[in-house]
């Protein structure tokens, strides 16, 4: 589908990263964008800045843990704007559990899935139909991560299982597209492919009430800025992606119709390979063994 003038995009966790970035492609594209995000005050800054940019913005403060939150900002996107051509569920958090998976605290669990899983399900059934009923073109595209949606990363095992059910759940959704024959396409989205400068490392800033730690952390929270020191003493250099090539991947993937939003990337093709083969082999997963640690 093109993307232009008079089109609508919605973009949740929108006030910063790569969220923020999409939100910028699209108004530099032309389109009207609708930011969510459940933080307010970087909500507002980022509207404000792309407003100051020219662009016509409507925000709202949203949870999309929460279904009728979800369908709210649906009522309030299509009641501003009167349609929606693109969906972008990019909304996610790390769980912030510590130690073996038979450790976790459970809320650890409920909260990534509340996010990463149930908010874009909600995303999809809140969008999804009347992005159909338009007839007109459209494009949902769903933020995954090489961390499960590859192979997981077995020291941020929660997040992993939560991004591998984006990919799941955006194959059966664009399988259900075209069994409707749909104008509607879907994409899963990895961004990448090296670290990002986002947000997410400091998910723990926004988590609900309802999802507390039953036990206080062992360790403190480690924030980019230290893991990245971190990585550096232990003699490994540490790469990133500009959150703006994520957003340009994702821009050109929806003209493309295309459905794997994975950058090129050694590491991640032999990650797809291993795997591929282990299970082909009926083999162990020999393709974690570097990222076991004792």
């Amino acid at each position: 589908m093109r993307l232009g003038a008079g089109q609508v995009a919605v973009v949740t966790g929108a006030a910063s990263g790569i969220g923020l970035a999409m939100a910028r492609r699209f108004a530099a594209d032309g389109l009207k964008v609708v930011l969510a995000d459940v933080e307010e005050g970087a909500l507002e800054k980022a509207a404000a800045e792309l407003r100051l940019a020219g662009a016509e913005v409507h925000a709202r403060v949203v949870d999309v843990g929460e279904r009728e939150q979800v369908v709210a900002l649906a009522e309030s996107a299509y009641g501003t704007y009167g349609a929606v051509h693109v969906l972008c569920n990019n909304a996610g958090v790390g769980s912030g559990a510590e130690g073996r998976m038979w450790e976790h605290d459970p809320n650890d669990w409920k909260w990534a899935f509340a996010v990463n899983v149930w908010g874009v399900f909600h995303g999809i059934q809140a969008f999804v139909p009347r992005m159909l009923a338009s007839g007109e073109p459209g494009h949902v595209v769903n933020t995954s991560s090489g961390d499960g949606g590859i192979a997981p990363l077995p020291t941020a095992s929660v997040y992993a299982v939560t991004k591998a059910a984006v990919v799941t759940m955006t194959e059966s959704l664009y399988a259900h597209l075209k069994a409707e024959h749909a104008r509607v396409g879907a994409s899963v989205l990895f961004p990448g492919p090296h670290m990002l400068r986002t947000g997410l490392w400091e998910s723990h800033r926004n988590r609900p009430e309802r999802y507390a730690k039953q036990h206080p952390r062992r360790t403190p929270y480690r924030s980019l800025g230290q893991w990245e020191a971190a990585m550096q003493e232990a003699g490994r250099d540490v790469s990133f992606t500009p959150v703006e090539e994520v957003a340009d991947l994702v821009a050109a993937g929806i003209r493309a119709d295309r459905f794997w939003l994975l950058p090129e990337s050694e590491h991640s093709d032999r990650q797809i390979r291993a795997r591929a083969q282990s299970m082909l082999d009926r083999a162990e997963p020999s393709y974690l063994e570097n990222f076991i640690l004792d």
